[in-house]
């Protein structure tokens, strides 16, 4: 069953984002530096007024809220960062292409909040302009919790069917049951390459699936027309952050 999750993004930006989280980068696997690491934990961390303002709105559109009263309700909110920042990973559109690249790339650094009241926010944040700074904040923390799950290897999402999965040495074994559902309990990264190539491999950017307009290419689902993934797509409006609607499934 598809629950909302919600995020909240800079207004002014529009991404697309592939998620997925590590412990820790297998080989082939880029990883960002201890110093990206602190740098995207210390951008979060200037954040917190933001966040406080995402759960007092309770993830909803904050138009029409007094500003004084979502200022109240952001400051009880008082959020805090707990635990490491982790790098996010996701399928490597190149493996879908060829056996000979890393299973997965790193596309952002998330960070885990959480308010007064328990509820806990991912706070992602990526590299613009040579700075780390926080593109959106999404309720939950499921890439943090993942990596925890995942210790000791890479973990990274197959964001088009929403599968989770561990990367140790040469076996890609599952963390969620959508990933179950897809590689039982685990296979070889050669057998996970061509599974992988079946699904997408047609579906790329620049291929005749893409150009066509067919789901938008790789990384929206070519089934029913709705997507498995979202967009996350940030509208100008008032300057402010705004609010977009994003599809989890439940475990």
């Amino acid at each position: 069953m598809n629950m909302p999750r919600l995020v909240l993004v800079g207004a002014g930006a529009a991404l697309a984002l592939l998620i997925a989280s590590p412990a820790s980068a297998a080989p082939g696997v880029q990883a960002p530096s201890s110093a990206d690491l602190a740098a995207a934990r210390q951008a979060t961390s200037a954040s917190l007024t933001e966040v406080g303002r995402f759960f007092a709105s309770a993830g909803r559109s904050p138009v029409g809220v007094a500003p004084a009263d979502l200022a109240a309700k952001a400051s009880a909110a008082a959020p805090q960062v707990v635990g490491d920042s982790v790098a996010v990973y996701s399928l490597n559109p190149a493996f879908v292409r060829s056996a000979d690249a890393a299973v997965a790339v790193a596309d952002l650094i998330a960070t885990k909040t959480v308010a007064s009241d328990g509820r806990t926010a991912s706070v992602w944040t990526a590299k613009q302009s040579g700075a780390w700074t926080v593109v959106n904040i999404a309720e939950g923390a499921e890439e943090v919790d993942y990596a925890v799950a995942g210790a000791g290897g890479t973990v990274f999402k197959e964001p088009q069917i929403n599968a989770w999965y561990v990367l140790r040495g040469d076996r890609v074994t599952p963390l969620n049951a959508d990933a179950r559902g897809s590689v039982g309990d685990g296979v070889s990264v050669a057998a996970y390459q061509k599974l992988v190539h079946k699904r997408y491999a047609d579906k790329l950017p620049g291929s005749a699936y893409d150009k066509a307009g067919k789901a938008g290419g790789y990384g929206e689902s070519a089934g029913d027309g709705s997507p498995t993934w979202p967009w996350l797509v940030a509208l100008a409006a008032l300057g402010l952050v705004v609010f977009a609607p994003r599809l989890r499934r439940n475990q």
